[in-house]
């Protein structure tokens, strides 16, 4: 009798919660009516309500914890699965479900900690693009069905000089980056190897309904970390030389983007095997092998801009002697240090500049700029199950160009 009783309280508890509380009063009804113990009725009652509170709160926590992820649990970078909770959209906001997600170097500095300011579980990805599925009562560029992407930041103070010029990625304040930061309600943002995501529209750009969204999320990061200080050097005119240092996920764009331009494209590489590839099939001028120094020297002085993509340390000054006067060398790598001489920079009244990816107003402008053009990223397509596998090639720089995570069909 007992043990039956017992097994109809845990049964009971797998039930729907209204017809849990229904069984429950039956019973409690029933052993008052049969006259058992009073402290097996009390042990009885305790039990259910234990089970019931349980119940409750893992049915409240699935409902909230709705958001699908891959995340990183500490300095090993391992990525697995993960839920969580995104905020309530608000007025301005609007809800994007991820269709795709490029992988980034700066996926794997974050997720291993190398910068030292991660914050765990770490939902990585700002290469976002997707539909919308919601908006705010105050949102009037989007509509449910839209297609839009989300770049590498998600917030700005949308009050200072540069915010109110379009460009929040020099916000006064600092950005608030896609994942791993705390934002202005002081949650922790979090990536695009994820189910969906909420963002203010001002960090939302509308993506053609012609233009694919799997060659649209590299764009986010690849495609205008390139792109914003080419436009800003004055690297769109028909004509001029650019010389791209670099052949990987930033550099194939510049290519793109130069050949577009009009521009006469020199690629630099210290890998002799990428040769006919930067030629036949991205369309490169030159391909020139940066350790050979006579190839090097019978080019001195014959670049308008040089955009230097690559993240290893390597010299400067012999980059810089290729600039013809008021040349420029824009970096968008990350070496762990810059050298040159003075004389590199002074003599010949040279530039060298900085830049990250570029404001709201650029990265639109970007966008539409491919869909018109019809460039596109090279991609490689994979499921989020293998993601670990992609940032392990993408040390070995195994990738053509761009690794992009097919989240709506693989996440589940």
């Amino acid at each position: 009798m007992w043990s039956g009783v017992m097994q109809r309280a845990v049964v009971s508890s797998c039930l729907p919660i209204n017809t849990r509380l229904t069984q429950h009063l039956c019973l409690i009804h029933l052993l008052i009516n049969i006259r058992l113990d009073w402290s097996f009725i009390v042990y009885y009652l305790s039990l259910s309500l234990s089970l019931f509170i349980n119940q409750s709160k893992m049915s409240s926590l699935s409902a909230k914890d709705d958001c699908l992820a891959w995340a990183a649990r500490d300095p090993s970078g391992v990525l697995s699965p993960y839920s969580f909770s995104r905020r309530a959209v608000g007025s301005d906001d609007v809800s994007l479900k991820i269709t795709h997600c490029g992988v980034c170097y700066a996926d794997l500095l974050s997720t291993r900690n190398l910068h030292g300011n991660s914050k765990y579980p770490l939902v990585p990805g700002h290469e976002i693009a997707g539909i919308v599925k919601e908006v705010g009562s105050n949102v009037h560029r989007f509509k449910v069905g839209d297609h839009v992407g989300v770049g590498t930041y998600v917030n700005s103070c949308r009050s200072c000089e540069y915010c109110n010029d379009g460009q929040e990625i020099n916000c006064a304040k600092g950005p608030v980056f896609t994942f791993g930061r705390v934002d202005t309600d002081g949650s922790i943002t979090q990536g695009g190897y994820s189910s969906y995501i909420v963002a203010h529209e001002r960090y939302c750009f509308r993506i053609p309904d012609n233009y694919p969204l799997a060659s649209a999320a590299p764009l986010l990061c690849a495609g205008i970390t390139v792109y914003a200080p080419m436009v800003h050097h004055k690297m769109n005119q028909p004509g001029k030389s650019l010389g791209v240092i670099g052949l990987g996920g930033l550099g194939h764009m510049a290519v793109k983007f130069g050949k577009a331009f009009g521009l006469n494209v020199t690629i630099f590489s210290t890998s002799v095997s990428k040769e006919e590839e930067a030629l036949s099939v991205l369309g490169a001028n030159r391909f020139v092998v940066s350790s050979d120094q006579e190839q090097m020297k019978a080019l001195a002085k014959s670049f308008d801009f040089i955009i230097d993509t690559a993240s290893g340390d390597h010299p400067f000054d012999p980059y810089m002697s290729l600039l013809k006067t008021a040349g420029v060398l824009a970096l968008v790598g990350f070496p762990s240090e810059v050298k040159f001489s003075p004389a590199s920079l002074n003599i010949g009244n040279k530039t060298i500049s900085g830049s990250l990816v570029g404001g709201t107003k650029v990265t639109q402008e970007m966008i539409d700029f491919c869909a018109s053009h019809k460039i596109y990223p090279n991609i490689e397509v994979i499921p989020v199950q293998y993601a670990n596998e992609a940032l392990e090639r993408l040390i070995k720089k195994d990738v053509k160009y761009r690794f992009v995570i097919e989240i709506e069909n693989s996440l589940k």
